[in-house]
């Protein structure tokens, strides 16, 4: 059976893994695509899930998640560095206990809260704009797979 932290691993595994696989759908020369001015497009929003996850991985290990976001300079780029940065959070998540989930940890805007909490933010914040990601790959013709990966 499971433990908590393995399945909470699971969940944002399986929300990276549908993400991954949509942006392998995404044509390069939509990359740039955002459906208003001032939106994020495709990469910028990879970049900042990307560092959404790193910032993560700074707090399980203390430290104050950054917010700054390394542009990407194609697509190509974005996936791997989603890919990369989705594996690693799984796995820190996986090798997690019972007592570490309830640890407080540094968290985004100065405050501290509950690794479980930080890790379900985490994975709401994925989901939001995994939803936007959708609906926008939908606008330039691309149909999305289902939301997570089983």
């Amino acid at each position: 059976m499971p433990t908590q932290a393995q399945r909470v691993s699971q969940t944002f595994a399986a929300h990276r893994a549908a993400l991954t696989a949509l942006l392998t759908e995404i044509p390069e020369e939509q990359a740039a695509y955002s459906p208003w001015e001032g939106a994020m497009n495709f990469v910028s929003l990879g970049d900042h899930l990307d560092a959404s996850a790193k910032g993560m991985l700074a707090a399980l290990s203390g430290q104050a998640p950054s917010r700054e976001v390394v542009p990407s300079h194609s697509l190509h780029e974005a996936r791997a560095r989603l890919q990369a940065s989705g594996e690693q959070v799984a796995q820190a998540l996986a090798a997690l206990s019972d007592d570490d989930l309830a640890r407080e940890v540094p968290a985004f805007g100065g405050r501290t809260m509950p690794v479980a909490q930080l890790v379900e933010m985490l994975t709401m914040h994925e989901a939001h704009h995994k939803g936007q990601l959708w609906v926008m790959a939908r606008q330039v013709g691309v149909k999305p797979p289902f939301f997570v990966q089983m």
